[in-house]
């Protein structure tokens, strides 16, 4: 990175203003400094994430949720041993800082690479009948309508591919022939895709169950009625490091009661909040699961996605969720399939 100034902040900025710094500077890390540039700490992207999990507000200073010792580097060391350094303690981004501590610039470890080819699986259910678009889809399944210049399918593929997937299934039902002649066998893309057909409809995890073959790696389960900014690395990465069979990706949403909330202790009034707000996590439509979890999937059956999950809670089995904050919307409804559309340039094409 050229100017490791544009992701700078300083210990007294706020959470919500280290986000915008991390998300403009587009490698996921802020930089903290003091006023004469000694490192402070950095907020990564998952930093940030962890402090959202345990309900910091984004208003709380970035000194809350930042790494106070996190591994430098000197600005003589070579790119052999800065990858080696930033490979061996699992980090994408290192400091550049002098001996007296002042940050002299940063180095990031995708810049340093050529791009990664993951060999994990990506399974993305296009079979829906998209009821609630008609009459958009009466001629045209779901994920080929287009956002933008070009269908909903292609930009989740294409996002998937930026960073290094490139072994795809399609879990395909309502106008199957459609997607297949649009997409072929992948090699246009430069990838390989194998179509998995659903008879009957068996929900968002059922398909899974229809696999040629079970995997031997890590994979990936998409909705293929969403687009999302999301970096499909970072939330690999994050399932890795937890070690669990599986990470649900969530929304955080918001519901603001229009009343005054009394609180009370039995008969008694101890207060009354007016009109608070309500925040919760919702499930955002992407998965990460080993290969044991789909031995929990039901075999041609109609089989959610949480289904799956509370199965695997059931059996005191752990499993970690990753909160979405890049942009992400569902194209369920008309209203949302004309907003996406109208955003589109901005959000996909900047």
């Amino acid at each position: 990175m050229n100017d490791w100034r544009q992701i700078a902040v300083h210990p007294d900025q706020t959470i919500r203003e280290t986000l915008e710094v991390i998300d403009e500077g587009a490698v996921q890390i802020a930089i903290v400094v003091d006023a004469h540039d000694r490192l402070k700490g950095v907020a990564t992207d998952g930093d940030i994430r962890r402090g959202i999990l345990k309900d910091l507000d984004l208003d709380a200073p970035v000194a809350s949720v930042m790494n106070a010792d996190p591994i430098t580097a000197r600005p003589q060391e070579d790119r052999e041993s800065l990858i080696d350094t930033m490979r061996s303690c699992r980090i994408h981004q290192i400091p550049l800082v002098n001996g007296e501590g002042r940050v002299l610039g940063i180095e990031v470890l995708d810049d340093l690479l050529e791009p990664e080819a993951r060999p994990n699986p990506v399974v993305l259910m296009a079979g829906g009948l998209g009821t609630r678009l008609r009459p958009l889809t009466e001629d045209c399944p779901k994920p080929l309508l287009e956002v933008g210049d070009k269908p909903i399918l292609e930009t989740i593929l294409e996002g998937f591919i930026a960073h290094g997937f490139h072994r795809f299934y399609l879990s395909v039902n309502y106008k199957a022939e459609m997607i297949e002649d649009y997409f072929g066998d992948g090699s246009d893309w430069g990838v390989d895709i194998t179509y998995v057909h659903e008879k009957k409809r068996l929900g968002t995890a059922g398909p899974l169950s229809l696999l040629p073959e079970r995997p031997e790696e890590t994979l990936l389960v998409m909705n293929g009625d969403l687009l999302t900014k999301l970096n499909f690395a970072h939330l690999l990465d994050f399932h890795r490091e937890h070690d669990v069979p599986a990470t649900m990706c969530v929304r955080e949403h918001e519901n603001q009661v229009p009343y005054g909330v009394i609180e009370t202790d039995d008969q008694y009034m101890e207060g009354i909040e007016e009109k608070p707000t309500e925040r919760y996590f919702v499930n955002a439509g992407i998965y990460v699961l080993e290969p044991e979890a789909l031995d929990h999937v039901p075999e041609n059956e109609f089989f959610d996605m949480p289904d799956l999950f509370e199965r695997l809670i059931d059996e005191e089995r752990e499993a970690t969720v990753f909160p979405v904050r890049e942009y992400w919307q569902d194209v369920g409804r008309e209203e949302d399939f004309r907003r996406v559309d109208g955003e589109y340039a901005d959000v996909f094409k900047s």
